[in-house]
C-alpha cells in the first residue's frame, strides 16, 4: 500500500475458483492438463498449416490466426492462476491487472471479429464459388485480418483505459480467477455507473455486431445450400461450415450471457468465464482437426516425416 493524501491499492488478491483446498488441487491439475493440451493443439495446427503449401488458402490462413488467438486468450488467464497456486500468493499488481484486462479483451475482441470474418469467408466460398479466389485473394485476406486486430485493439483499449482512471482505496479482493473490467470496477471507491454502462455498451455492441454478421452470413449460406439439388453436394457444403458454426456457438454463447446484460455479478460468472477462456480454446483444435480431412492427412504426413528422420 502507498500513502499519498489517500491510501491507494497497489495490488489485488484474486480469490480464484474455490477456497476449498481439495477442490483447488483438483482444479490445478485439471487446468494444467487443459492448458498443456491447448498449447499443444493450437501449436500443432499452426505448424501443420505452415508446413503444407496445399493449406496456404484463405480458410486455413484464418484457421491459423484463430489458433494463435485461442493460444493467446488462454495464456492471459490460466498461467497466472497456476503460478498463484504454486506460490500460494494469489496477488496481482495493479499494472499487471490492467494489462490482463487489456490483453483479455484484445484476444477476445479480435476473436469475435475473426469468427465473423470466417463466417464471411464461408459465405463467399459457398455463395460465389467461381469468384472465391478473386474476392478472397491474399491481399484482401491479410487486410481483413489486420482490421480484426485493429478493432480488437480499440475494444481492449476502451475496456482497460477507464479502469486506470478509477480510484482504488480498498478492499482489494477480486472475486474472480483473473482481472476483468467489471470485477475490478466493483472495488472502486467512487461511483462506477458511467464506466459500467460504457463497458457494457462497448462489449454489447461488439458481441451483437459480430453475432449479426455471423447470423446473416449463415442465413445466405443455408439458403444457397438448400438450392443444391444433390444430397451429396448439400452434405459437402454443410460439412465445410459445421466446424466453424460449432466454434461460434461455443464462443458467443457465454459472451452473450456475460456482456449483453446489466452490470451485475452472478454466482455462475466465474464458471461461464472459465468456459470461454479455458474450455473453448482447447476444444477448437479438436473440432477442426477431427472434422477436417486435409488437416488430418497433413498431420499424418508430417508424422511420417518425423518418424523417418
Amino acid at each position: 500500500m502507498v500513502v499519498s493524501n489517500e491510501t491507494r491499492v497497489t495490488e489485488f488478491i484474486l480469490l480464484g475458483l474455490s477456497s476449498n483446498p481439495n477442490v483447488q488441487i483438483t482444479l490445478f491439475a485439471m487446468l494444467l492438463v487443459i492448458y498443456l493440451l491447448t498449447v499443444a493443439g493450437n501449436l500443432l495446427i499452426l505448424v501443420t498449416i505452415y508446413m503444407d503449401s496445399q493449406l496456404h488458402t484463405p480458410m486455413y490462413f484464418f484457421l491459423s490466426n484463430l489458433s494463435f488467438l485461442d493460444l493467446g486468450f488462454s495464456t492471459v488467464a490460466v498461467p497466472k492462476f497456476l503460478v498463484n497456486f504454486i506460490s500460494q500468493r494469489n496477488t496481482i499488481s495493479f499494472n499487471d491487472c490492467i494489462a490482463q484486462v487489456f490483453f483479455l479483451h484484445l484476444f477476445g475482441g479480435t476473436e469475435c471479429f475473426h469468427l465473423s470474418l470466417m463466417a464471411y469467408d464461408r459465405y463467399v466460398a459457398i455463395c460465389y464459388p467461381l469468384r472465391y479466389t478473386i474476392i478472397m485473394n491474399r491481399r484482401v485476406c491479410f487486410l481483413f485480418v489486420t482490421c480484426t486486430w485493429a478493432l480488437g485493439f480499440i475494444h481492449a483499449l476502451a475496456q482497460a483505459f477507464p479502469a486506470t482512471q478509477l480510484p482504488f482505496c480498498g478492499p482489494n479482493e477480486i472475486n474472480h480467477f483473473f482481472c476483468d473490467s467489471h470485477p475490478l470496477s466493483v472495488l472502486a471507491c467512487s461511483s462506477t455507473f458511467i464506466s459500467e454502462i460504457a463497458d457494457m455498451t462497448n462489449s454489447g455492441i461488439l458481441t451483437l455486431t459480430c453475432f449479426l454478421v455471423v447470423s446473416i452470413s449463415y442465413v445466405y449460406i443455408i439458403s444457397t445450400v438448400l438450392k443444391i439439388r444433390s444430397a451429396e453436394g448439400r452434405k459437402k457444403a454443410f460439412s465445410t461450415c459445421a466446424s466453424h458454426l460449432l466454434v461460434v456457438t461455443l464462443f458467443f454463447g457465454p459472451l452473450v450471457f456475460m456482456y449483453m446484460r446489466p452490470p451485475v455479478t452472478l454466482p455462475g460468472d466465474k464458471l461461464i468465464s472459465g468456459f470461454y477462456t479455458i474450455i473453448t480454446p482447447v476444444l477448437n483444435p479438436f473440432i477442426y482437426t477431427l472434422r477436417n480431412e486435409k488437416v488430418k492427412k497433413t498431420m499424418k504426413k508430417l508424422g511420417g516425416r518425423t518418424h523417418i528422420n
